[in-house]
């Protein structure tokens, strides 16, 4: 092993800088700087012999995993239970999803109570994008299934047998599972993929205004977790159509991309009764009368780690959020020749100190060169490092290195302290960071005006942004602005504006806040 002194080999800092070894770069070239550093970085392995169906790495597992641990933290924090549904679901509860989208789809295009509709063998849900199941061994299946999409027509159908009365609401369940849909788009890691890792939580109310209670609940949690994982977003009540056909309305959650395009890593689904009409989903009430439940279901999924990917990567890697880092702390003992001090055992005894006060924490004390450790912690975003060398030790101190720039001393006798401010600190420089990019990237869209019929925007928009505008015109005047800029309305941003707007197209005043967007 070649020794060095304390300075020798050391990088000033981990922090941007010139891509290297051959890594994309990221600012010229996201869509190639992306799948390359998810799997350099050890996330996931794409060369599994089915498109679309990654093998995820222990890094990026340990990863997953821990965002995971923070859901199932605001899960028990508000009274969530965690269930388990089976893979396979029956061809017959499909074609009663189908027949309830499509009836719900139908309403809303024709402008009736979907009440007044009958239920049609028209194709709607997710029957063009699930994967069946047809044989079992040597013989065909009496009943095909299919691997789930989603689980609404898995759980809806067990809700009936579990909701009796009015005290068995609510009803508050979760799961975290694989679910499938054969993607025909081009896949991407963790953004648009055939076996997805997702989260999904389904409630039952006794009426709309307790069920409005628990959307206002999921987009507090999601507030919180986009915390943790340092990720501003975009919170916004879906237009008409391209809301869910079976709910009564959809808020959508999006991440912004590096390259300005939104990611929706998050969903809320406000049902009223409609699936509890179709499913038979009813309790006694304080009347003794059976009235129907009001529903919401709220869904996360892998696109999560995708958007931490793409937001908080830069030339030289990921950068971790101190929170979901498998690991937080990497200490790398430097090793001189003849040196009087161990300090690989040093480091040892340092790594199970800070272990011990909660931090989670690798000795590398690997036979390499130090460069090449510097490198491999790098890329996977490890958030600090600690370099050991005998003049630190002598001095008290540990050299650190923020994988966000900047280096200091961190003194010994009060190690454990000055980790975690330090991690606080990388945590809120990563706010800041997607904070001002979000800043940078929202835009408010140039006028519209209106001659003969014709409709012009004065101005141009470019890829790169989101546009934002006070709107309250027809869906027609929003397939103009569609058409006109080639953006798509992600909706009505839950954020208003403070005082009433003229609207783009009608002039009339508005608060409505709508953002367009190019989108994953």
């Amino acid at each position: 092993m070649r020794h060095l002194d304390e300075t020798e080999g050391r990088p000033p800092t981990m922090g941007h800088g010139k891509a290297k070894r051959g890594i994309p770069s990221k600012s010229e070239n996201f869509n190639e700087w992306y799948p390359f550093i998810v799997e350099a970085a050890e996330l996931v392995d794409k060369r599994y012999p089915i498109k679309g169906m990654d093998v995820w790495r222990p890094y990026g597992w340990k990863t997953m995993k821990l965002i995971d641990a923070l859901t199932h933290a605001e899960m028990e924090r508000t009274n969530h239970e965690e269930v388990n549904f089976p893979l396979l679901i029956p061809e017959h509860l499909l074609e009663k999803e189908n027949a309830l989208v499509s009836r719900l789809k139908r309403a809303r295009e024709e402008g009736v109570d979907p009440d007044e509709l009958r239920d049609e063998d028209e194709e709607g849900g997710f029957k063009k994008e699930v994967y069946w199941v047809k044989h079992a061994g040597e013989n065909d299946l009496d009943v095909p299934m299919f691997l789930r999409p989603t689980s609404e027509t898995a759980m809806y159908t067990m809700f009936p047998l579990w909701i009796r009365s009015h005290k068995d609401l609510p009803l508050k369940i979760y799961q975290m599972v694989n679910t499938f849909r054969y993607e025909t788009k081009q896949t991407r890691s963790f953004i648009r993929v055939r076996e997805i890792h997702f989260f999904e939580a389904h409630t039952a109310h006794a009426d709309e205004e307790d069920a409005s209670r628990q959307i206002a609940e999921d987009l507090e949690i999601v507030d919180r977790l986009m915390h943790d994982l340092c990720l501003p977003i975009i919170k916004a009540k879906r237009p008409v159509w391209d809301t869910f056909p079976g709910a009564w309305y959809t808020i959508g959650i999006d991440a912004v991309m590096p390259n300005g395009r939104t990611l929706q890593v998050a969903s809320c689904h406000h049902y009223r009764d409609q699936w509890a009409k179709a499913f038979d989903v009813t309790y006694e009430n304080l009347e003794a009368q059976q009235t129907h439940c009001h529903q919401t279901t709220y869904g996360m999924s892998e696109r999560l780690l995708g958007a931490v990917v793409g937001m908080h990567g830069d030339e030289n890697g990921l950068i971790m959020p101190p929170k979901i880092a498998p690991f937080q702390v990497v200490i790398c003992p430097m090793i001189r020749k003849n040196a009087e001090v161990d300090t690989i055992a040093v480091a040892h005894e340092l790594g199970e100190q800070l272990k011990s006060r909660g931090l989670r924490v690798k000795v590398d004390d690997r036979d390499l060169h130090p460069g090449q450790k510097y490198y491999d912690w790098e890329i996977k975003g490890v958030p600090l490092r600690l370099d050991i060398g005998p003049r630190d030790i002598a001095q008290g101190t540990a050299f650190a290195a923020r994988r966000t720039g900047g280096k200091e001393p961190l003194a010994m006798d009060n190690i454990v302290d000055e980790c975690y401010r330090v991690l606080d600190e990388i945590s809120d420089e990563l706010r800041l960071r997607a904070s001002q990019h979000m800043g940078d990237v929202v835009q408010p869209l140039p006028s519209f005006k209106e001659e003969n019929g014709v409709w012009t925007m004065a101005g141009e928009v470019k890829d790169g942004h989101i546009y934002e505008l006070a709107f309250d015109g027809s869906d027609a005047h929003a397939e103009v602005i569609e058409r006109t800029t080639g953006f798509s309305f992600l909706g009505d941003a839950t954020d208003p504006y403070d005082e009433p707007r003229l609207c783009h197209m009608t002039g009339e005043p508005t608060i409505r806040r709508v953002l367009l967007a190019k989108t994953y």
